[in-house]
């Protein structure tokens, strides 16, 4: 079963002119882009399209733990659409996932900034990740909710981007204002972070408008599935 969880680089042109041109005389072109940041796994490794990592937390205790995914409370769904994070740092190695770009202009990795379709997986059945806006069924008070139920390269919804947040750890945003809509608006000015709240005495992922919520990414081994 693969579940998706479903996250402007500023255009410097800089000519160097020469006060005579002659052959002798060259022309340095810059590049006319800022290189994209990649995001690194907590060996140091760039994170790969193609493999599988595990969210965690970068605190311990009872404010670790990995992220999975869940059933959400007095909710019949085909598939797991809750998610969660363990409340502890001791215990299971939670869901794997796989980051999805939704191009290749920022190359073959995960990028910094870059938007991305969050891919669970777990074998049977195939679910995206969104956020669920307005009042839930079960939780009234919760209305940025991260479920699954989204789609794969559709500017929506499940759409997700990674920034850095210290020196390990990152941070998810979800940014519904692109810079085509708003070339003009600061980075991240509208765009909302992914935290966690207490429900029903489980860590469930969120959108915040502060303390958000700090991981680093493992590969999955192949002997701890």
């Amino acid at each position: 079963m693969k579940c998706l969880f479903l996250l402007c680089l500023c255009l410097v042109p800089i000519v160097v002119f020469s006060s005579t041109f002659t052959s002798q005389n060259s022309i340095d072109l810059p590049s006319d882009a800022t290189p994209p940041t990649p995001v690194l796994g907590v060996t140091g490794k760039e994170l790969d399209p193609r493999l599988s990592y595990r969210i965690i937390s970068t605190y311990w205790g009872a404010l670790g733990g990995n992220v999975y995914l869940g059933d959400s409370p007095n909710l019949a769904a085909p598939c797991a659409n809750g998610v969660f994070r363990y409340n502890s740092d001791v215990g299971p190695n939670g869901t794997p996932v796989r980051f999805i770009p939704l191009s290749s202009q920022f190359g073959a990795g995960i990028c910094e900034d870059e938007e991305i379709n969050v891919l669970f997986n777990i074998p049977i059945v195939s679910c995206v990740l969104v956020i669920q806006f307005g009042k839930s069924d079960y939780d009234a008070s919760l209305r940025t909710l991260l479920e699954t139920g989204g789609t794969i390269g559709q500017q929506d919804s499940s759409l997700f981007k990674i920034v850095k947040s210290s020196h390990v750890s990152y941070n998810l945003l979800y940014c519904p204002l692109t810079p085509f809509l708003c070339p003009l608006c600061p980075p991240h000015q509208y765009c909302a972070k992914v935290g966690v709240v207490s429900q029903n005495g489980k860590s469930r992922l969120t959108l915040v408008n502060d303390q958000p919520f700090d991981f680093y990414f493992r590969g999955k081994s192949k002997s701890n599935k």
